[in-house]
C-alpha cells in the first residue's frame, strides 16, 4: 500500500472528475449447468465496452484468502488501510441515519431475526421484515442496566443500530451473530479485560431482547455484530485535495463516506435515482461515490438469477453516467459476494478503470475471467484511488 503522506504531498486540484461506481457483492461464482458466473451470465454490452477501451484486474479488499466485511472493503477502495483502519458496523450505522453519538458510546449493528423454541436461528434476517415493523420493535428493546443507558434505532428492514451509553464501556466484545442459520446466537464475550463489563451489559442486554421480543415472530430475537466507537479519520479531502460525494441508498454506506469526509447527497431508492442525482450535482463535485446494493442482497441471499438480473439493470442506465463523460470512471465491487455460497468470499473483486489515458489491456468484456487476464493483473484494493488519481492527472511527480 503507497503511504497516504506520500499521496497527500503528490496530489493536486485539477477540474478533471472522478466517478467510483461500487456494485456491492460484485465478484461470483460459476453455476454449474452453465460455467459462467452472475457477471458472466449477465447481458453487460455497457460495461465490456468500458472494460474494452478501460484496463481490467482483480482487486484484493485485505489480502488473498480474507474475506472482508463491508466496511473493510470499502475503506480500502478509499485508500485506507483496512488492517489498521478497521471500522465497526454499529458506527457506520449510526452515522448513516444520523444518530448523536457521544464519545463514550459502543455501538453495535443489530440484526432482528428468528429462533424456534430452542432458540436455535431459523432466519437471521427475520424474513427481512419492513422498516416500519423495526421501528416499531425498537423502543421495546430501550432499557437501563446497571446505569448503562441502552437506546435504539431503526436503519432500514431487519437492521438496526443499538448503543450502550455510559462510563467505563469497551468495543472489545465478540459479535453474537453465527453467520447462519441452524446455531444458536454466540455469547457476548469479552475480547480484553477491560470489555468484562460491556460483554455482562451485552448479555443482559439479550436476555432482556428475547422475553419482549418472545411473542414477535418472526422478530424474536436479535443478533449483534459490528461493536466500536467512533474513529477519527483523515479525510479524503485532505488527502486527495478532493472534494468528494456519496450517492447511497442504504445508511450504512452513507455513514462511512461521512466519516472520511465526503458530502452526502440526498437520493432515491433505485440506481436510476442515484444517477440522477449525480446529474443534478456533477458540477459540484470532482469525486464521487456512488453504490448500488441490490447486487449484494441478491447473492447473500442465494439468489443467482436475481443478482443477474440486478447487474443487467446497471449496464442498462449506465449511459447515463458515461454520458457526462467522467475523466475517469472505476466500476469495482467492495467484496465478492456469490450466490452459491450465500455471503461474502475471499475471492478477488472485477475492476475496470477507464480513462483517456488508460494503456489498454487486452480485455473485451467485464468478467472475472476477461480481469483475471487484464493488465492490472491481481492487486491489492487500496491501489485504486492512486490509479484513478493518476489516471485523472491530479498527482505530481514524485521526487526529482
Amino acid at each position: 500500500m503507497i503511504n497516504q503522506e506520500i499521496i497527500k504531498s503528490l496530489a493536486r486540484q485539477t477540474p478533471s472528475k472522478i466517478v467510483m461506481l461500487v456494485i456491492d457483492g460484485l465478484g461470483g461464482l460459476p453455476r454449474p449447468e452453465t460455467g459462467k458466473t452472475e457477471l458472466e451470465t449477465a447481458h453487460t454490452p455497457n460495461l465490456d465496452k468500458l472494460a474494452a477501451e478501460g484496463i481490467c484486474g482483480l482487486s484484493e479488499p485485505v489480502g488473498p484468502g480474507i474475506t472482508p466485511g463491508s466496511a473493510p472493503g470499502h475503506t480500502a477502495l478509499f485508500g485506507y488501510d483496512p488492517i489498521a483502519v478497521n471500522i465497526g458496523r454499529g458506527v457506520l450505522e449510526a452515522v448513516g441515519i444520523d444518530f448523536p453519538i457521544e464519545p463514550d458510546d459502543v455501538l453495535a449493528r443489530g440484526n432482528f431475526c428468528t429462533v424456534d423454541n430452542k432458540g436455535i436461528i431459523t432466519d437471521r434476517r427475520a424474513g427481512r421484515i419492513g422498516t416500519d415493523k423495526s421501528a416499531a420493535l425498537c423502543p421495546l428493546l430501550e432499557t437501563k442496566i446497571d446505569g448503562i443507558q441502552v437506546l435504539t434505532a431503526p436503519v432500514r428492514e431487519h437492521r438496526f443500530v443499538i448503543v450502550f451509553r455510559g462510563p467505563g464501556l469497551s468495543p472489545e466484545v465478540a459479535e453474537t451473530d453465527p453467520g447462519q442459520e441452524g446455531l444458536l446466537p454466540v455469547e457476548a464475550k469479552a475480547i480484553s479485560a477491560g470489555a468484562v463489563k460491556t460483554a455482562n451489559t451485552v448479555k443482559r442486554f439479550i436476555e432482556h431482547a428475547g422475553k419482549v421480543l418472545a411473542d414477535k415472530h418472526p422478530a424474536n430475537m436479535v443478533l449483534l455484530r459490528g461493536f466500536s466507537k467512533k474513529p477519527d479519520l483523515p479525510k479524503m479531502g485532505d488527502i486527495y485535495k478532493l472534494k468528494p460525494a456519496a450517492i447511497a441508498t442504504y445508511p450504512m454506506y452513507r455513514g462511512l463516506a461521512r466519516l472520511v469526509g465526503m458530502d452526502i447527497l440526498s437520493t432515491g431508492t433505485t440506481f436510476a435515482d442515484e444517477l440522477k442525482t449525480l446529474k443534478e450535482h456533477y458540477n459540484d463535485y470532482d469525486f464521487f461515490f456512488v453504490h448500488v446494493k441490490k447486487t449484494d442482497a441478491a447473492g447473500e441471499d442465494g439468489d443467482f438469477d436475481r443478482k443477474v438480473k440486478a447487474i443487467e439493470e446497471v449496464d442498462s442506465a449506465l449511459p447515463e453516467l458515461i454520458n457526462l463523460k467522467p475523466d475517469v470512471i472505476v466500476v469495482t465491487g467492495d467484496h465478492s459476494s456469490p450466490a452459491m455460497l450465500k455471503a461474502h468470499s475471499w475471492h478477488p473483486v472485477p475492476t475496470l478503470l477507464y480513462s483517456s489515458y488508460c494503456r489498454p489491456d487486452k480485455a473485451t468484456e467485464f468478467s472475472e475471467s476477461a480481469c483475471l487476464q487484464g493488465g492490472l493483473g491481481i492487486f491489492p484494493a487500496t491501489s485504486i484511488m492512486p490509479l484513478a488519481m493518476a489516471n485523472a492527472l491530479k498527482l505530481s511527480k514524485y521526487g526529482a
